[in-house]
């Protein structure tokens, strides 16, 4: 079987249901697990991907207001692979490429043989369907039934450790530039992990919020995962926030509870490691009863900026 993934999420899946090997292509924005990215790309953004939330905002959003789609896929390249199966997505129209541009770029180049697979998870269980529905046209039902089973005990194992205890409000930023709160499966996350998650919904897309709303809901922890961004890119933006009027009289930042977190590799990706994000808000959140070392996929806002702050001046 020859298998093009054109989403992170789906990628991870083929690969922890042990079937790298059948995987011929991928997206541009593939890039786990190690050697994926040696695969031939088959999607291209058509909006210039450098430069600040802001300017990266704007572009899509022009896109998108002329009717376009935000990426392209490449039709030579799939007809070189000739894929058996093709999976994609129809949830959001800036994660990846669109479901429509898949349908059209099989029927103009492949043909009826091809099956175009769409997966849209947008909370936890539709995230256990979308592996399931992967592992059955994949062939791998049995791997798939296993890897559930074990990310439900994860899950399970965390959640009751934590519903004994004191839930703090918690404020999840998705876009720091318009200013825009983790919604989907995140707020879900936050439950299982012991916070109680404020201004976005299970199931719903990430909403923009006022920050004038984000000072009034005034929320002990915040966690800023920026879809697609690395921990070094948020921070290359950082200021973003920390420059905005009230920011160091919000209760998170007073008591140095101001977390970045790798929302590339983990809370935006609605793949296998999900699992790791629960466990990451768990230490984040509840940091006596989890928080065993420090982990490389999240750091404290406040000990970071310390740091900076001491280096520059030795």
């Amino acid at each position: 079987m020859r298998i093009v993934s054109l989403l992170p999420s789906t990628t991870e899946i083929v690969a922890t249901l042990g079937k790298v090997d059948q995987l011929v292509g991928r997206s541009h924005e593939c890039n786990y697990p190690d050697g994926i990215d040696e695969l031939p790309s088959c999607t291209e953004p058509k909006f210039n991907p450098d430069g600040s939330s802001y300017e990266i905002d704007q572009r899509v959003k022009a896109l998108l207001q002329e009717g376009l789609s935000v990426y392209r896929v490449d039709e030579e390249e799939l007809t070189t692979l000739n894929p058996d199966i093709i999976l994609t997505q129809d949830h959001c129209e800036v994660c990846a490429a669109s479901f429509d541009e898949v349908q059209e770029a099989v029927k103009s180049t492949l043909g009826a043989n091809v099956k175009v697979i769409s997966v849209s998870p947008t909370d936890l269980s539709s995230w256990v369907q979308s592996i399931r529905t992967i592992a059955g046209a994949i062939d791998a039902e049995k791997a798939a039934e296993a890897l559930t089973q074990h990310m439900k005990s994860k899950l399970q194992d965390i959640q009751q450790k934590t519903s004994e205890l004191t839930p703090p409000k918690v404020l999840s930023i998705e876009w720091m530039d318009p200013l825009m709160t983790a919604g989907n499966w995140i707020p879900e996350l936050v439950q299982i992990a012991g916070g109680i998650p404020i201004a976005a919904e299970a199931g719903t897309h990430s909403p923009q919020i006022s920050w004038d709303k984000v000072q009034r809901l005034n929320p002990d922890i915040i966690t800023i995962i920026p879809c697609g961004y690395s921990i070094e890119q948020t921070l290359s933006e950082i200021s973003t926030l920390t420059s905005r009027n009230g920011w160091k009289q919000l209760r998170a930042v007073k008591n140095k509870q101001v977390f970045i977190a790798d929302g590339d590799h983990y809370f935006n990706r609605p793949g296998p490691r999900l699992v790791d994000s629960a466990r990451i808000l768990a230490e984040i959140i509840h940091p006596s009863l989890f928080r065993d070392e420090r982990h490389p996929e999240w750091i404290n806002l406040a000990t970071h900026q310390f740091h900076q702050t001491i280096n520059s001046l030795g």
